[in-house]
């Protein structure tokens, strides 16, 4: 097994992309509260997830430029002080305009700081980048879990729930204050074989795999609750306080992979991890014993949680030699997972009902597992 060091920078891009996850978990758990101060409808809330969405894809196009103009240190940090003032503007705006303005600043300038640190991990960590990808995406979902719970703290005190924001604007202050110096990996020279420019076949396909497991998480994300409480039979508030164990299978997932990526290859463990969400869901979908169900979701969460590190440093891997690209593109994937997913379960839910609607995740699954198939066996020889 190899040894796998963390340095400085390591520790900064960990710590930056928390930082990240835990402003982009922001419009939700904050939505309540938007809602009632500024007398908005469901549709007008939903307007703000919407534009965090727009804006990583805009983001994600145009991260490798910008890093090839200014500088990896000026895109990063440039989008880590963007993402804070977006998240300032969302919370502090007093009309819809300014809130969902915020949340667009918040997708678009700070999906520059996640281009960066994916791009930099990849570079600094090289055929480690799986291991250092998946314990990123480990604290990353603890930071996002952190928000929420900081709004209940915060709520009680003067401050009120904006509490939770300034607190994550103290930190990132703290982090830029004292790591502001700390050297950023330079892009990796191009290899004379693969530097043509191009990214090649077997990178689309994982980032097809990118795709179909964000919309996947997201589907799950946005609508468990309400599949437990409609189709399942559980109280409202059982229901939402049970998408937890989603959260917590993902965090036992992510820490797993993080642990296996030393020695066992991730081409394996995307397709193992695929499996086991096949194994969870249908527990999750078709049982109606509700603890069934929990653990089908607690079983899908250890699985989704862990796609997305994954799937991304195969997909970095395979691109090495225009990883800032690569990078750009798997955000601009994970926003449009994200702006489509959601919506179009909601959609098949209102037409069909939402426990058929749910089936929809099934030809995720299935389609994911057979275009990993064929990327494994197109990228053997690169990953």
């Amino acid at each position: 097994m190899q040894t796998f060091t963390r340095d400085r920078f390591t520790w900064l891009a960990y710590a930056l992309l928390g930082y990240f996850a835990y402003f982009q978990a922001a419009p939700g758990p904050l939505m309540p509260f938007i809602r009632g101060e500024l007398n908005l409808s469901y549709a007008a809330g939903g307007l703000h997830l919407s534009a965090f969405a727009l804006g990583m894809i805009g983001g994600g196009l145009s991260a490798p430029r910008l890093a090839s103009r200014w500088g990896r240190r000026a895109v990063l940090w440039g989008g880590a002080i963007g993402m804070g003032l977006g998240a300032l503007l969302f919370v502090a705006g007093r009309h819809p305009a300014v809130t969902i303005a915020g949340t667009l600043v918040m997708g678009g300038v700070g999906t520059l700081l996640l281009v960066m640190i994916q791009a930099t991990l990849s570079d600094r960590h090289g055929a480690q980048r799986a291991t250092a990808i998946t314990e990123s995406n480990m604290l990353a979902i603890l930071c996002a879990g952190l928000l929420p719970l900081l709004v209940g703290l915060f709520e009680g005190t003067p401050l009120g729930w904006r509490g939770a924001i300034y607190a994550g604007l103290a930190a990132g202050i703290v982090l830029a204050l004292t790591n502001w110096r700390t050297p950023i990996p330079p892009r990796r020279p191009r290899t004379v074989q693969q530097g043509s420019g191009r990214l090649p076949a077997v990178f689309w396909a994982y980032w097809s795999v990118l795709l179909l497991s964000v919309s996947m998480e997201w589907s799950l994300i946005g609508w468990s609750a309400d599949f437990l409480n409609t189709v399942v039979g559980l109280s409202v508030t059982n229901a939402a306080m049970l998408v937890s164990v989603f959260f917590f299978g993902a965090v036992l997932g992510r820490f797993a992979n993080s642990r296996w990526t030393r020695f066992v290859s991730p081409r394996k463990l995307l397709l193992a991890m695929l499996l086991v969400v096949a194994i969870g869901f249908p527990l999750l979908w078709l049982a109606r014993l509700p603890a069934i169900n929990v653990l089908g979701l607690g079983i899908a969460g250890f699985g989704v949680g862990s796609l997305f590190p994954l799937g991304l440093s195969l997909a970095l891997a395979v691109a090495a030699d225009e990883v800032d690209a690569a990078s750009g593109y798997t955000s601009l994937g994970t926003g449009l997972a994200m702006l489509v997913a959601p919506f179009t379960l909601g959609w098949l839910a209102d037409t069909y009902g939402l426990g058929n609607a749910f089936g929809a995740v099934i030809v995720l699954i299935v389609t994911a597992l057979a275009v990993t198939l064929l990327a494994n066996r197109a990228g053997r020889s690169i990953t």
